[in-house]
């Protein structure tokens, strides 16, 4: 009985004057400031690099995924700025080049008559919003990596040529130029080499209408196409 009662005026004596604390980032609990000084600690809630109030460029190389008869790459820029920790805005422009590839000449070669048809995206911009939820880090090689996970969503103006009048004239034609605007967004992943520097890898989206491939140029009827872009870029935090 006695050990039962200390246990108990243990714990209220605990829950007392001490109660459990709910510290925001900035507090001397959460920054363990009542640790030795000399000693570093950081812990997974504590963000070692920030990019509140801080603007960025971004440049890299990548490919498109998207096109089943097209063999194609991008070279994408970015530039942004983020209000706060979590929210930011951000501007893309990508220049693309693209070309037939080898399953598009084996159609050509190997079914007379049949035409593979394609979209080769030459460019596109837009601008979005980016929201950055998540962050984390991991340890690799005994060395701790830090990283961003943000999202981006937005609108695009995307420029692509096809051959779709190749269908119409049933003969090889000059492909011809077309525009198309849509909802874009982003996946990206921002591993941190330093406080400036950084490495992101990019997943880069924008749907839009087109006309279909079996339409003339006086038809109206379209059809939905995606355009997908993965970059990797090296990016500078001002």
């Amino acid at each position: 009985m006695n050990k039962i009662f200390l246990i108990l005026l243990i714990t209220l004596i605990s829950f007392g004057s001490d109660m459990p604390t709910f510290a925001s980032e900035k507090s001397a609990y959460y920054d363990f400031t009542w640790l030795d000084q000399d000693k570093e600690i950081y812990v997974l809630q504590n963000r070692k690099y920030r990019k509140d109030e801080r603007a960025y460029v971004v440049a890299g190389y990548g490919i498109t995924t998207s096109g089943a008869f097209v063999d194609a790459s991008t070279i994408q820029g970015r530039a942004g700025y983020f209000i706060t920790e979590d929210y930011g805005i951000e501007l893309v422009y990508a220049k693309n080049s693209g070309e037939e590839n080898g399953t598009a000449k084996s159609v050509r070669q190997t079914a007379a008559g049949t035409i593979p048809f394609r979209r080769i995206v030459e460019s596109y911009m837009g601008g979005m919003f980016m929201w950055s939820p998540f962050y984390a880090k991991v340890n690799m090689f005994n060395k701790v990596f830090y990283y961003d996970w943000i999202i981006g969503l937005g609108y695009g103006k995307l420029e692509e040529k096809n051959n779709r009048l190749e269908f119409d004239n049933a003969q090889l034609v000059d492909t011809i130029t077309e525009s198309h605007s849509g909802p874009m967004w982003d996946i990206a992943f921002q591993f941190y080499l330093s406080q400036n520097f950084n490495i992101r890898a990019d997943l880069t989206v924008l749907h839009y209408s087109a006309k279909k491939a079996e339409e003339d140029t006086s038809s109206g009827s379209e059809t939905s196409y995606t355009n997908y872009d993965l970059v990797l870029s090296l990016g500078y935090i001002f």
